[in-house]
């Protein structure tokens, strides 16, 4: 696949299909994404599949999305009927947080450091090595937010060894297309020299279509 096919298409996926992802495809999405930039390699990858686990970790993804909403004081029966963008994706994320103990496979990420900085280029890694292999994801953070405790408690993380949970990327077959994820153009998002600067460009149209 072309990178910038990838780079362009490699959207949010939170509606997924159940059906399991072969071992050789989990590997080849784990070795591209230890190949990305880092210092110090303080990480630490688990792949999640065994059902079991999955019903364990359902209800606390479920109520850590419901917090979410919560926290900017919008409700389900206001997403449920919003036919705005932020609409749909809140739904979609409904729809992730009410089938969660179906996805196939997640990928979560652990770094030494507080801040995750090393682990990030990773995950996003990983999540270009999975759109190359057909597999949609989705970066969601809702559970290092509210329940990492928890988390740690189900997966067996030692809490005393300096681990911090960065990311949980729900992965399987999605049930959408791929596509060009819509965004405000580069112009109206970035400047040159100072907050204000003139960026000497515009691009009303993404540049890469297949």
């Amino acid at each position: 696949m072309d990178i910038y096919e990838a780079l362009y298409t490699t959207r949010a996926m939170r509606r997924l299909k159940p059906d399991p992802i072969p071992h050789d495809v989990q590997a080849r999405i784990l070795d591209a994404a230890i190949r990305a930039p880092n210092i110090g390699e303080q990480w630490r990858f688990l792949l999640v599949d065994d059902p079991q686990i999955m019903a364990q970790l359902a209800p606390l993804y479920r109520q850590a999305f419901e917090r979410l909403l919560s926290q900017y004081g919008v409700s389900l029966d206001v997403i449920l009927k919003d036919e705005t963008l932020m609409g749909r994706i809140a739904r979609s994320g409904y729809h992730l947080a009410q089938h969660f103990a179906e996805v196939p496979l997640l990928l979560i990420g652990f770094a030494g450091t507080r801040e995750g900085s090393g682990i990030y280029p990773a995950l996003w890694s990983a999540m270009l090595a999975a759109r190359a292999e057909g597999i949609g994801s989705a970066m969601t953070g809702v559970l290092q937010t509210f329940f990492a405790d928890e988390v740690f408690d189900i997966l067996g993380v030692p809490k005393d060894a300096g681990w911090y949970m960065h990311g949980v990327i729900p992965m399987g077959y999605p049930t959408g297309k791929w596509g060009v994820g819509a965004r405000k153009p580069v112009h109206e998002v970035a400047a040159r020299n100072s907050w204000q600067g003139e960026l000497g460009f515009t691009v009303p149209e993404p540049l890469w279509r297949k």
